[in-house]
């Protein structure tokens, strides 16, 4: 694992990925919400990437911003990990670091949107302990979205 920046080649290389698959779940045009890659930058973001063998295998951030920059929230963003790399355990690497860098700047809980196309990803967090929470953001009205939060201490 390695610390990145959302706008690398290789993070935008799995974002176009990632996009492509909300495509085919979802139709439209995939994930909308404004995201500004400079949000992932510290010390109000992180950002990482995975490689296997220099390969990019997989990526996730977490972001503080409007209106969450006034709480001790932060949200996690574009976590992904290619099909080729699923099922070794990437997602919770990804997933525990970004809940370590969160409680080392202040953060005291991380949010986050995903979707009801995407149950594999609704589980892991499920089960490394996020739970529903109000709606909020750019999807707070969508009907396919599942927002979960999890307070890290």
């Amino acid at each position: 694992m390695r610390a990145a920046t959302y706008d690398s080649a290789d993070a935008q290389l799995l974002t176009a990925e990632v996009q492509a698959e909300y495509v085919r779940r979802y139709g439209g045009e995939g994930d909308t919400a404004p995201v500004d890659t400079s949000e992932f930058d510290g010390p109000h973001g992180r950002f990482f990437m995975v490689y296997v063998d220099d390969a990019p295998a997989a990526m996730g951030g977490w972001r503080r911003h409007e209106p969450l920059a006034e709480w001790d929230d932060a949200e996690i963003k574009r976590m992904y990990v290619r099909p080729a790399f699923q099922r070794r355990g990437l997602a919770r690497l990804i997933l525990a670091e970004l809940e370590r860098t969160a409680v080392e700047t202040g953060v005291t809980r991380l949010i986050l949107e995903t979707g009801l196309e995407q149950p594999e990803a609704i589980a892991m967090y499920r089960s490394a302990g996020y739970r529903d929470i109000p709606a909020f953001g750019y999807y707070a009205e969508a009907e396919l979205s599942v927002h979960l939060g999890k307070v890290l201490i």
